[in-house]
């Protein structure tokens, strides 16, 4: 069942297709889904609400028989039958047939969503809360026309976001790129047509905080001289504001050229960020 919500969003029931091991610590899931015809999305980006089922449950619970007011209902169910609400970027969306690609991290220990992911077999339900309009509220890429430099660092919740981004960068655009993951054997090989440069960081396994390593290897590059740089940050959120710090106020970035997106906190969970907001 699918209902509209606040254009341009509305509900998606989707079905597992496949998914696809793409290192140690992160897996693909492909969905599928009747309605996905008007899914639209530019891509880069692109946020998602995805709503996941408790074990034993056929499919996610949400009262969308609510419509707009589905949000209180919903939050007003037992903490064990509402479905499990989780953020995430989409990887990709293609036509004929009509699918979008997730890309979850494995986490250890694994909460609700790692755990679902890490066991979702072909035809397991899900719901998205997704758009129907390309250009929307939930991409936050949004470099000036004039940009003649783009400086993108992610940790692995970001690195579909990264790759959708270097995908769109049109060919010749300068870009200097760093992403951090926690197994060398989770680095993919990334398509572009920009001049990019691409450096990939192996966390320390016995370091939870990937901010010094971040900020280290940034503070010890050189970036090429640009008049209009733009910069996107996205991951843990206290190593985002660390950084975007290091930009506004060491290097001289337009903090309006700035943009940084805390994906997760460390120590807390969604619905704890959640509740603090």
């Amino acid at each position: 069942m699918t209902t509209a919500v606040a254009a341009p969003f509305r509900f998606f029931s989707l079905q597992v297709v496949r998914t696809r091991r793409l290192g140690p610590s992160l897996v693909r899931v492909t969905f599928a889904g009747d309605d996905l015809y008007v899914f639209r999305s530019d891509g880069r980006d692109q946020s998602l609400s995805l709503f996941l089922p408790h074990p034993g449950q056929p499919e996610p619970v949400v009262p969308l028989e609510l419509d707009d007011g589905w949000w209180g209902a919903w939050r007003e169910l037992p903490d064990d039958v509402r479905a499990v609400m989780r953020s995430y970027t989409l990887r990709a969306l293609r036509r004929d047939p009509d699918e979008i690609d997730i890309d979850f991290v494995l986490h250890t220990p694994a909460g609700p969503a790692s755990r679902w992911a890490s066991r979702a077999t072909p035809g397991d339900r899900v719901l998205v809360l997704g758009p129907v309009i390309e250009d929307n509220r939930a991409i936050r890429f949004r470099p000036p026309e004039d940009t003649d430099l783009v400086v993108v660092w992610g940790d692995e919740t970001a690195v579909p976001a990264a790759a959708a981004i270097l995908e769109s960068l049109p060919a010749g655009m300068r870009a200097r790129v760093w992403l951090e993951v926690g197994h060398a054997d989770d680095i993919q090989d990334l398509v572009t047509e920009a001049d990019a440069e691409i450096t990939w960081l192996v966390r320390n396994q016995n370091s939870a905080e990937g901010s010094p390593m971040a900020l280290g290897a940034l503070r010890d590059t050189q970036l090429p001289s640009a008049a209009r740089p733009y910069v996107w940050l996205a991951g843990e959120s206290g190593c985002v504001k660390a950084l975007r710090r290091h930009f506004v106020a060491e290097r001289g970035v337009d903090r309006r050229c700035v943009t940084f997106v805390g994906y997760w906190r460390q120590g807390l969970s969604e619905e704890q960020v959640r509740e603090q907001r």
